[in-house]
């Protein structure tokens, strides 16, 4: 995984290959293909441990026994600024994948991303609705799927510019927390 996050750093998604992971690993051919079919499995498995990251530190917070909030998100809004982060790998690897979506096992790992990083957010929505730290008015589906729609749009921008932006990783932490948290009567 660290050698094909370093390849995408240098050569982009497009230019890089299995045999460039096999060279820069010493994996045999045969050990590349018994894990993954193709390269572009192998970038979904990149985006898919950035995920898995995330929700192994928000769940050690959550596993702590502080029924508290701001522990949790925490952990979650540490990785937002690599969201506008033009050469993160994840984001270069998601672009990637997108623009080849009209493929049909390509669309089906995207898709299976999306429908992941959509349960993962809902999963940590009802943790702290289980705590009691986020309100059960709260629709964790609904709010997990804009907080899914807006990382993917912040990846997207990435590739467009590097200008200022009046929405930043810092707002969106905020809405967030303003999203979930009890209101204040």
């Amino acid at each position: 995984m660290d050698a094909t996050k370093a390849l995408v750093q240098e050569r982009g998604c497009n230019n890089m290959t299995l045999n460039d992971i096999i060279k820069r690993t010493g994996l045999s051919k045969g050990g590349i293909y018994h894990y993954v079919k193709s390269k572009d499995e192998l970038l979904a498995f990149v985006l898919q441990e950035r995920m898995e990251e995330i929700n192994d530190r928000f769940f050690a917070e959550v596993n702590q026994g502080k029924k508290e909030f701001e522990g949790p998100l925490k952990e979650i809004v540490k990785k937002l600024p690599s969201l506008q982060d033009p050469h993160d790998p994840t984001n270069r690897i998601l672009l990637y994948l997108l623009a080849k979506n009209d493929q049909p096992a390509v669309s089906e790992i995207i898709n299976k991303f999306y429908d992941q990083a959509v349960q993962l957010s809902k999963k940590w929505i009802t943790a702290g609705q289980h705590a009691g730290v986020i309100p059960l008015s709260v629709n964790a589906d609904k709010t997990a799927e804009l907080f899914i729609l807006i990382s993917y749009g912040f990846r997207v921008r990435s590739s467009l510019s590097n200008d200022d932006h009046a929405f930043s990783t810092d707002d969106f932490s905020i809405l967030m927390a303003d999203l979930l948290q009890p209101k204040q009567k």
